[in-house]
């Protein structure tokens, strides 16, 4: 009986053995890379390169959280293509404070160039209905090009959605009068406006 046990054992430490060796054999799996970045970085521009080339690498950032330290760390080119996109960046991530004072900083003869290029910015904002962003924005490129209709059109029906019915009243009239097309923009601002009477 105690020759059974004896082998029994002998067997289980031979298992043992074979198991512990064949473990050593394979080699340990190689460390795994490091967790690869979620968010993109801005690709670094030359502050003298192209506007456009700027807010392409930018506008990810462009939103109320990481606007200004975005804008921070990577300037836009000093030029008017440049500062036109740095306002719109500003406009699309709410902070139109901001987006002024770049605006402000062109020259007198430049502010409505610059403004132009947050309304080609922001313009597709527009389009797709969101009259909570996009109102504001079509607002301040008003304040450079009293005469953009396109703009007074968006701003009169971001205000006339989102109830406030003086400026939707101002803007839509001011787009009518200078809009003389008779199309789905006209009859909706008409629409509008007898709904404010």
């Amino acid at each position: 009986m105690h020759r059974a046990l004896y082998l029994t054992g002998l067997g289980y430490l031979a298992i043992c053995g074979a198991v512990l060796l064949r473990h050593r054999a394979i080699p340990p799996p190689a460390p795994l890379p490091p967790p690869r970045e979620t968010e993109p970085h801005p690709t670094p521009v030359s502050p003298t390169g192209s506007g456009q080339e700027w807010f392409t690498t930018i506008k990810p950032f462009c939103n109320a959280v990481e606007v200004e330290i975005a804008q921070r760390d990577r300037p836009a080119p000093a030029t008017l293509d440049g500062q036109g996109f740095s306002a719109a960046c500003y406009a699309l991530g709410g902070k139109l404070d901001l987006a002024r004072a770049v605006i402000n900083r062109l020259p007198q003869g430049q502010r409505a160039q610059g403004a132009e290029i947050v309304f080609e910015v922001a313009h597709p904002v527009a389009d797709a209905g969101d009259d909570r962003s996009a109102g504001p924005i079509m607002e301040l490129v008003v304040e450079y090009q009293p005469d953009h209709f396109m703009a007074l059109y968006h701003a009169g029906m971001a205000e006339y959605a989102l109830g406030q019915p003086a400026l939707a009243r101002k803007h839509l009239e001011s787009f009518l009068i200078i809009y003389r097309q008779s199309d789905g923009w006209t009859q909706n601002a008409r629409d509008a406006l007898a709904h404010l009477r």
